[in-house]
């Protein structure tokens, strides 16, 4: 019998190239979103798949959920439901830790219930500000002031992380969480804040690439591809429950780097201008100088590396775009 797996924001950037990769394998898959920030869209090309289920609605309706899972006896969830983009989050703050906590709280809870293993997607933003020069699982946490609505996505997320390792702990219910790191590719949309389909969609316009503050900031960006291979191992390791995982490609590049980077591969005629942080966010904004993953501890337990180089995933992505377009 084959496997059925859950996909709460499965309409998502991440949640649909998962969905995809998991019906190539022959899953029976079952995807919930509210399409807030997913989109019908991305998961056109499966609709007519008859292993392939969509149920519009929100994981803060626990009895719409508990429906879902008790009546398609669920074997596994990919938790990947939340408010994002840092645009989205500062507009919708109370929006975003309702969906955030309460919802993941709730997915949460209903596993435990009917006893499935699930995988909690968290993020990056977990980190903080610190400056270290690349973070590890077990690393300290330092935040920015409450004043600041930037922070209060990483401390929804960790409020996450303390909950399935409560579920975990206290209910023995089999959670493995995953701290994701800037992924991009294909289906990602830059309508949230997301650099690189923002950059992209710039450069084939030949309008100005917008670089937020200094563009010194460095990130890592981690293809949607080596991200799903990553997810898909992690359901099928059974000695990773419990534990906490950083997902990322540890390749790092300047913001600055990223634009010239991305004009150059497009051709593009676009100039590359400076906004400072209050003119593109107005208020509540506050960055990180760098967000480099330590990605031994996945290498080890999982026997996994990024496949996708910084330069492949880009070509990939903006052939995307134009095919789109």
């Amino acid at each position: 019998m084959n496997e059925r797996i859950l996909i709460t924001g499965g309409a998502g950037f991440i949640g649909s190239n998962l969905a995809e990769e998991l019906l190539k394998l022959k899953k029976e898959v079952f995807v919930i979103d509210d399409l807030s920030t997913g989109s019908k869209e991305n998961i056109l090309d499966f609709k007519e798949n008859e292993q392939f289920h969509f149920f519009k609605g929100s994981i803060l309706n626990k009895k719409f959920l508990e429906n879902i899972i008790k009546n398609n006896n669920i074997d596994f969830i990919f938790h990947l439901a939340a408010v994002v983009g840092v645009k989205n989050v500062l507009e919708n703050q109370l929006k975003s830790l309702q969906v955030n906590i309460n919802g993941t709280e709730t997915v949460l809870a209903l596993a435990s219930k009917y006893n499935i293993r699930i995988l909690l997607t968290s993020s990056s933003e977990i980190y903080g500000k610190s400056k270290r020069l690349s973070f590890k699982e077990t690393d300290d946490r330092i935040l920015g002031s409450i004043q600041n609505s930037r922070w209060s996505y990483a401390n929804s997320k960790a409020i996450d992380e303390f909950f399935a390792l409560a579920y975990y702990k206290e209910k023995k219910l089999p959670v493995i969480i995953v701290r994701l790191f800037n992924v991009t590719g294909k289906k990602q949309t830059g309508k949230y804040g997301m650099v690189i389909p923002t950059f992209i969609k710039q450069a084939l316009e030949n309008k100005p690439i917008t670089v937020y503050g200094t563009g010194k900031q460095k990130r890592c960006f981690s293809d949607i591809k080596d991200t799903v291979e990553a997810l898909i191992k992690f359901m099928n390791h059974k000695n990773v429950d419990g534990e906490i995982f950083n997902l990322g490609n540890n390749e790092e590049i300047t913001i600055n780097d990223l634009a010239k980077k991305i004009k150059n591969i497009t051709k593009s005629k676009s100039n590359i201008i400076h906004l400072t942080y209050k003119k593109a966010y107005k208020e509540g904004f506050e960055d990180m100088y760098r967000r480099k993953p330590n990605i031994k501890k996945i290498q080890k337990i999982l026997n996994w590396k990024p496949k996708y180089d910084l330069n492949e995933s880009l070509k990939q992505t903006i052939n995307f775009y134009k095919q789109k377009n």
